[in-house]
């Protein structure tokens, strides 16, 4: 079991962050562990031939048949919202003599042998550490970046939205049992009920603050491997069916009939906060006619809308929760 100890100061400062970085290095799982997070696996086998054309012998071997991942490649956001080269430069930045016991750490306890790649590249550590972050950075241009992406990213800032909503409305409790069934709030400990060495272990967050990040790659709540770094848990982001474009959703016949099938689509999809980039992938249209509906709805007073990092974020308000029929999660 891991615990956090927080004081009420550190409850305080405890926020939400989404991380580019991290989504491109437990991405790496996909290509070996594919079965564990099938709502990606469509995405991602289209992206194979992509990956074959990178390093990706090099990258598989950071994650081998382990499914752990070196701390070092998964830096806690020091924004809510950095990207991908910020993140990247304070991989970079590591002193190469770090990158033995990170690596060691990450494999050994485990009963596994540091994959081949690692071991014969830790003849020079500097140039290992170039290749791998060189190579992560190429996987993220070629794969990752072009289209899926802009997509993951608007679902992961709708997690965070309603992380936020859920916090203001029912306090630290109800957000950390909402995250995931591994954790647990009590008395200012917060637990992850999961051994990741043979040992319990405690972690005073001590003014450095928590950060929670959302990810697709994970089945449940995890954290670091080590405890020398800031305090950081990661947990399954809400939403992930979004990233395959989904039926039609069904309306009622009522609704189209007052709004049209468009508008009253977007309503039905609503129930959650949305982008209109994302919206438009789902719905099958361009980001410019779903605008020009959402303007609608949005003047009505039907929907909502907030501001986070770049992009806006909409959900039905309660009038359009009333219209639809359905009410809104959390």
């Amino acid at each position: 079991m891991h615990r956090f100890m927080l004081g009420l100061s550190d409850l305080a400062t405890t926020s939400f962050a989404i991380s580019p970085i991290q989504e491109a290095t437990l991405s790496l799982r996909m290509w070996t562990h594919p079965g564990h997070y099938a709502l990606q696996a469509p995405a991602f086998e289209r992206l194979r031939p992509a990956f074959e054309r990178v390093d990706s012998v090099l990258l598989r071997s950071l994650v081998a048949e382990n499914r752990w991942v070196p701390d070092f490649l998964t830096p806690r956001p020091g924004t809510p919202g950095p990207d991908f080269r910020t993140e990247l430069a304070v991989v970079r930045a590591l002193p190469p003599e770090r990158l033995r016991p990170e690596l060691e750490q990450t494999f050994l306890p485990h009963g596994r042998p540091l994959p081949a790649p690692l071991a014969a590249g830790l003849t020079d550590p500097a140039r290992l550490l170039a290749r791998i972050t060189d190579a992560l950075e190429e996987y993220w241009e070629v794969c990752l970046a072009p289209a899926w992406w802009p997509r993951a990213r608007a679902v992961l800032e709708a997690d965070l939205v309603y992380r936020a909503r859920l916090l203001a409305q029912h306090g630290a409790a109800a957000l950390f049992a909402d995250l995931d069934a591994r954790l647990h709030w009590e008395d200012g400990v917060l637990s992850i009920n999961r051994r990741w060495t043979e040992w319990d272990q405690d972690v005073t967050v001590d003014g450095r603050g928590l950060v929670l990040t959302p990810t697709f790659f994970a089945r449940g709540a995890v954290t670091m491997i080590g405890n020398d770094r800031p305090p950081q848990i990661s947990y399954p982001a809400r939403g992930q069916a979004g990233m395959a474009r989904p039926a039609a959703p069904v309306t009622p016949r009522a609704l189209e009939l007052l709004l049209g099938a468009p508008k009253a689509r977007l309503l039905i999809l609503l129930a959650e906060p949305a982008s209109t980039t994302d919206l438009a992938y789902r719905m099958g249209v361009t980001p410019g006619a779903v605008s020009q509906h959402l303007a609608v709805l949005f003047s009505t007073g039907l929907v909502t809308r907030a501001r986070h990092g770049r992009s806006v974020l909409y959900t039905r308000s309660p009038l359009g929760d009333e219209l639809s029929g359905g009410p809104r999660r959390g």
